[in-house]
């Protein structure tokens, strides 16, 4: 019954129009008669079924100008919704626009007049019912694969389709449809053959003036579309489909590439150019931006946006440090001796370039000078360095020459892999500039030729002088045409040369480049590039020399040529060579081959570091051969190359540079089975080296197992020991760390699109195709365990008559042989036999037995001759003559030793005993300078500790196992054969007297500086930054001083300007302070950091800190200059703009110095710890200032936004901006945790204690820093939490920026974008 009445309505209204169609009457009286009827019949209005009842009439049997002004008219007074009308007519009209020209054009008038005025359509309560019809009429969903029930999406998909269909027709009109991949259009343009009755009133033949309108119609398409894509609503709406359906985006722009390119009509248009319409599609137009109505906020868009490169000498001034300052702290934190890395260093790099760049929105030309110029400024801070056991030059060119050009390598790769359409979203600027193949290569080279301005960063240090020459005579050589061998190059001499071609940093720096293909030869050819041209080859050059060439050519390794070779590097097909030599060679070849590896083409091969570093590798795992059937490991046969490896590469360099590298794990995957065999090995056979020494395993052993634990604090607490919530960084280094790490590499080098990934895997699969574990090694596994249990407790567990005890005895005769001890045995148990020492050796109290028993027994040993010491029956010098002899006998006991005085220290049992020059060795002769020393060297950092306590005025006094451990240093020389020992035993030293109580360090220092005076500032240095350990307020103070320095607030001895400069300084060697070097607090910082165990304290100072220097930057800001301000009293509105800027740049550059000392100090644990505890706190607690209530809250609001910059940068270093990163997958937990706190304020669910118009910049700057730099971090965030952020930032008039919010929160908020844009815009 109710569709019978139904269809009686709609026969009505159908009847009812053609009467009045024939009368010609009103349309405005007929659509008031037919809005009365419907009403009176109940049908609610706007009505979908009027509307497809009225284009089915005019399509097509009354195609006639009275049908289509009723359609308008109805369309006016609300009988019928633009969309379901406009959505028909699509289906009907566009097919046959040939056939009816004047029906397109009119459609076309239609879309003009309505689509451009949504957000009346969609206040109606039917419209969930129109917006179902107008999916059930094209199709949207299927059409574009979002299965939404929300009518807003499909308000998104219609205005999408209208824009296709236009752009399809227009192709289809001017033939270019073909052109297309797909060869039609999806959606129903094509056009279709009908006739039109002659009745019909229209003249719809193919006539002059019929193909003319066509021509027009396919004009007004062109320009409606580019009107849809310029309109300030429409756009924004077409920006969602952008983000949520790049494939049918990805179609869209290669068709209007196509138009724009071929099509006629478009550039006949008056309205729109094809350039115009191309830019209005384009990535780098900003649709939803991050701007806000509020001005203060807008300024900071301003300043967090800006760039400069000025000033970017040494002393870098504030202004432009502000970009690169992380870098340069990364940089400088990279080569702490005291600590190798698990993680490349071209990896943080690479992920801090990305970073630095999506957040200052930097060019890749302004991005590769900052590096390059960073890089110089890290190598120029060595340019007189003291002297100590620390990383040197050779590690700093490292990080410039080889380490730097594989980042940019890395970057260059990755932006050329990136397609050049602007669907795929990066996690970077979206509106930054637009990928264009070549463009980031070509950055490079123009960033490489502004370099040359750069005169004082490009100085040589003397080291290298003679290589840059080198390189500048080649290239000298290379534009004058005139070709030698590369192996001739080192034999030039620059008297020899008729014109000047002294070399820069910047032709090594060329070179490296060149090497790795990211330049060609054409950059000899840049201006300035050499200085002219020679017409013959130098005199000087020697016809035949004794180098690679020689070898090359097949010549034998001669001692001439092994040396010749170690000294100059290799270049790749040569180390290849080499590799192939240690690999078949005979046993002295591959002795020889290991020798020059660990040369100059591991020190100074820039060009071929990451080669050389990797066959390395591989020779510390040499393969089975493939005639082996011994029962032992095939290892044994390769003891001498392996240990001619180990001793060429454990210097403290050698250990950085594969750090560096990021070879740590693998070095340490290598090392373990050299422990385990040679460890295992009895040391009967002695091998002979070609130098005569000879070696046994014992040796072998002890250079691989000493190198493994450098790779690891082994002497630190594991994590269950750490104070506090959050572990210092390193602490997370060990062996099981090391080999997870190690075989997380083990992938499939096909499926990895990454260089510096794909180079692990190469790495890891060349040297054990399987993942390793500790339990792989039994009896390393076995040292660990009691390792962690000496630290954990006390020694128990010996038991008489066992072979640990019997041991334990023949190494305690060993030891002190020549003290009378009578019957009394030096061990808590009565003496059994010691005739485990087998027969056959030199001394016959040295046991022959393998390292790993051996260790095993060496806690109690120690134990027993550090308690007879306590108790008289050892003097102190017989200990650590005894001490010495056991090292002297295995080397590897020294870790041993090292740990087992680590673990005693910190238990507090032992009596301190007198440095007095009589039992113990006396620091007296010093120690008073030592200490005044420090004093000066805090004082000069801008440090003031008034409670530190001295040791000159009461006897100098040490725990007994520091004592000990102290004096048994001082008996090593200080020669290379020593060096790899002290290596080990000089960080564990120092950590072990920061542990004691002050000021066992400067006592420490005072007997080293006496027997090495040439490491005095090295030894006071190292004393004077163990301060923090003891003292809180040193920490606070040493941080102060860095935010001071870097402002340029107060002058000091190194630099008065601010910036790097102030902050880092120039190195250790500028003795210039009363004979003191001082040194700069950013480098003290860097160097002390590590051993501070409360590192949520050092977060919490550095947010305090920040807010702190937040209110000087305001007070020396605007009174600095309020005269200024007055006598340009008529441009003060713009003069306060300024004062703004300068003082939101200077809280830009505090806010990422901030940010970095926190993501260096703690890494992701303190971040973690930062966001969820201490910055909620902040907000929460109360904060009250006079000065801020007498600026009308100006400090709040810099405050804020220091903090929102702060936040944001700290969370980018640690999980990067997209997700390439391991960290990055906690992301998503962590930001969602923040961004619910922020939500939950917004709803007033949380009581907030900081001043609103803080709260208000910091939630308004990180949401927009979030928006505009890290948009894939948006799409992270729970839905829900999105829309309350975008309701609150509504109820502050920031509707931009909530818009910004909402349109990039992918899907499950594009119902809520649409419905804002619609709302505001439409």
């Amino acid at each position: 019954m109710a569709a019978s009445v139904q269809s009686s309505i709609w026969e009505t209204v159908l009847e009812h129009t053609k009467v009045a169609q024939e009368k010609e009457s009103d349309p405005l009286l007929w659509a008031v008669q037919l809005s009365a009827r419907l009403s009176s019949a109940g049908v609610s209005l706007p009505s979908v079924e009027v509307a497809d009842l009225l284009v089915s009439h005019i399509c097509w049997g009354n195609n006639v100008a009275i049908a289509w002004k009723f359609l308008e008219q109805a369309l006016l007074i609300r009988i019928v919704s633009p969309m379901p009308v406009l959505a028909l007519l699509s289906t009907r009209v566009v097919p046959n626009r040939h056939s009816c020209p004047r029906a397109y054009r009119l459609y076309l008038e239609l879309i003009k007049r309505h689509a451009f005025t949504l957000k009346s359509q969609i206040d109606g309560t039917h419209y969930q019912k129109v917006m179902k019809f107008v999916d059930g009429v094209l199709h949207l969903s299927s059409a574009f694969g979002l299965q939404a029930s929300e009518p807003e999406i499909l308000v998104v998909e219609f205005i999408f389709s209208m824009v296709l269909m236009l752009l399809d027709a227009s192709l289809d009109d001017e033939g270019l449809i073909e052109l297309t991949p797909e060869k039609k259009s999806k959606w129903t343009t094509s056009t279709r053959d009908m006739e039109i009755d002659s009745h019909d009133g229209y003249d719809e033949k193919r006539t002059d003036l019929h193909e003319r309108l066509q021509k027009i119609n396919t004009v007004i398409a062109i320009d409606l579309i580019g009107q849809l894509l310029q309109n300030k609503g429409t756009s924004k709406i077409l920006y969602l489909a952008r983000r949520n359906m790049p494939t049918h985006w990805a179609v869209f722009l290669q068709r209007i590439h196509l138009l724009a390119a071929n099509s006629s009509a478009l550039k006949n248009s008056k309205v729109i150019t094809p350039e115009a319409l191309l830019q209005l599609t384009s990535d780098t137009r900003v649709v939803l931006s991050r701007k806000c109505k509020t001005s203060s906020l807008q300024k900071f868009h301003a300043v967090m946006a800006f760039g400069s490169l000025a000033s970017a000498g040494l002393c870098h001034g504030a202004s432009g440090s502000a970009l690169w300052l992380p870098l340069d702290l990364v940089f400088e934190d990279a080569v702490d001796g005291s600590l190798v890395s698990a993680t490349s260093a071209i990896e943080t790099i690479t992920g801090l370039i990305k970073v630095l760049r999506a957040i200052n929105g930097t060019t890749w030309h302004d991005t590769f000078l900052g590096l390059w110029i960073a890089a110089l400024r890290f190598v120029q801070r060595e340019r007189d360095p003291i002297e100590g056991p620390m990383p040197r030059l050779d590690t700093r060119l490292c990080l410039l020459l080889s380490i730097t050009t594989l980042v940019v390598a890395d970057l260059i790769e990755e932006e050329e892999r990136t397609p050049s359409d602007e669907t795929k979203y990066s996690s970077t600027n979206h509106w930054k500039e637009k990928l264009v193949p070549g463009k980031c290569r070509k950055d490079l080279v123009s960033s490489l030729q502004m370099l040359g301005e750069y005169e004082g960063l490009l100085t040589l240090p003397q080291s290298v002088i003679s290589v840059a020459n080198q390189a500048a005579a080649k290239a000298m050589m290379f534009v004058s045409g005139i070709n030698i061998g590369s192996a001739y190059f080192e034999f030039i001499s620059m008297k020899d040369m008729p014109i000047n071609c002294s070399g820069n940093m910047r032709h090594l720096i060329v070179e490296a480049c060149i090497a790795r293909n990211l330049l060609d030869t054409s950059a000899y050819f840049w201006p300035g590039y050499v200085n002219g041209h020679i017409s013959q080859i130098p005199h000087g050059i020697p016809p035949q020399v004794p180098g690679w060439s020689s070898f090359m050519k097949g010549a034998s390794l001669t001692p001439t040529m092994i040396n010749a070779l170690v000294s100059t590097p290799a270049s790749s097909a040569e180390l290849e060579k080499v590799f192939e030599i240690a690999v078949r060679g005979k046993d002295d070849e591959k002795i020889s081959a290991a020798t020059i590896l660990c040369g100059a083409s591991l020190i100074r091969g820039w060009n071929i570091q990451e080669h050389t570093v990797h066959f390395i590798i591989r020779l510390l795992s040499p393969p089975v051969p493939a005639d082996y059937s011994g029962c032992d490991s095939h290892l044994i046969a390769y003891a001498p190359m392996l240990n001619m490896l180990l001793v060429g590469i454990a210097s403290v360099d050698c250990v950085q540079i594969f750090s560096l590298h990021g070879l740590v794990p693998h070095l340490a995957g290598s090392l373990m089975p050299i422990c385990e065999v040679f460890g295992s090995c009895v040391p009967n056979v002695p091998w002979t080296l070609t130098t005569g020494e000879e070696i046994n395993a014992h040796a072998v052993f002890s250079n691989a197992f000493i190198l493994l634990l450098r790779l690891w604090r082994f002497n630190h607490p594991p994590l269950e020991h750490v104070v506090g919530d959050v572990p210092p960084v390193g602490s997370q280094l060990t062996p099981e760390y090391l080999l997870l790490v190690r075989n997380s590499h083990l992938v499939s080098s096909g499926t990895i699109h990454n260089r510096n990934k794909t180079r692990f895997s190469a790495v890891a699969s060349s040297s054990y195709e399987q993942p390793i574990f500790l339990d792989s090694f039994p009896k390393l596994k076995v040292w660990y365990r009691q390792h962690q249990a000496c630290i954990a407790s006390t020694l128990s567990g010996l038991v008489h008559g066992t072979p640990i005890h019997q041991i334990v005895e023949g190494l305690l005769n060993m030891m002190f042989r020549k003290i009378d001890r009578g019957n009394q045995s030096l061990s808590s148990v009565t003496s059994g036999s010691s005739s485990s020492s087998g027969p056959g050796s030199e001394d016959p109290l040295r046991p022959k037995l393998p390292a790993w028993d051996i260790l095993e027994a060496l806690p109690f040993v120690v134990d027993a001759a550090l308690t007879a010491c306590a108790h008289g029956r050892l003097s102190p010098r017989e200990l650590a003559t005894g001490l010495k002899d056991l090292a002297d006998f295995l080397p590897a006991s020294l870790a041993t030793i090292v740990s087992y005085f680590s673990a005693e220290v910190t238990r507090g049992v032992w009596n301190p005993v007198d440095m007095n020059g009589t039992d113990w060795p006396s620091p007296a002769a010093n120690l008073s300078n030592v200490e005044e020393q420090i004093r000066k060297i805090l004082a000069a950092t801008g440090i003031d500790v008034p409670s530190l306590p001295t040791g000159g005025k009461s006897p100098a006094t040490l725990p007994l196992p520091l004592a000990a451990f102290a004096s048994l240093t001082i008996t090593y020389k200080i020669d290379r054969a020593s060096q790899r020992f002290l290596n080990l035993a000089g960080p564990a030293l120092e950590s072990l007297a920061a542990d004691c109580p002050w000021p066992s360090m400067p006592i420490v220092a005072s007997l080293w500086t006496q027997k090495a005076k040439r490491w005095s500032d090295f030894l006071v240095f190292s004393a004077s930054r163990t301060i923090f350990l003891h003292n809180r307020d040193a920490v606070v103070q040493l941080l102060k001083s860095c935010f001071s320095a870097t402002l340029g607030l107060k002058t000091t001895p190194i630099s008065s300007k601010g910036g790097v400069g102030a902050l880092l300084g120039h190195g250790f060697g500028s003795h210039f302070c009363g004979g003191i070097s001082p040194v700069a607090p950013g480098i003290l910082y860097l160097r002390a950091y590590r051993s501070i165990r409360d590192v949520v304290f050092i977060a919490e100072e550095i947010v305090s800190l920040l807010m702190h220097f937040v209110r000087e930057i305001t007070t020396s800001q605007l009174s600095g200059e309020r005269s200024e301000k007055l006598r340009k009293a008529k441009n003060e509105m713009k003069y306060g703009q300024i004062s703004l800027g300068a003082a939101l740049a200077k809280v830009k550059l505090i806010a990422s110095l901030a940010a970095s000392l926190v993501w260096l100090s703690g890494g992701l644990c303190l971040f973690q710890a930062l966001i969820k505890e201490t910055l909620p706190s902040w907000f929460i607690s109360i904060h009250r200032s006079e000065q801020e209530e007498g600026r009308g809250g100006m400090v709040a609001m810099l405050g804020g936004y220091a903090l929102a910059y702060f936040t944001m940068l700290c969370g980018a270093f640690v999980w990067g901006v997209d997700s390439s990163s391991s960290a990055s997958k906690r992301r998503p937990k962590i930001l969602g945790c923040h961004m619910e706190f922020l939500a939950s304020a917004l709803d007033g669910n949380i009581s907030l204690g900081c001043d609103c118009a803080t709260w208000r910049a910091y939630v308004s700057g990180f949401v927009s820093l979030m928006v505009g730099c890290t948009p894939s971090w948006v799409l992270e965030v729970d839905v829900n939490v999105l829309k309350r952020l975008s309701k609150g930032l509504r109820q502050w008039n920031e509707e931009e920026l909530a818009q910004a919010l909402l349109g990039i929160g992918g899907v499950g908020t594009m119902a809520a974008a649409a419905q804002l844009i619609v709302e505001t815009q439409l």
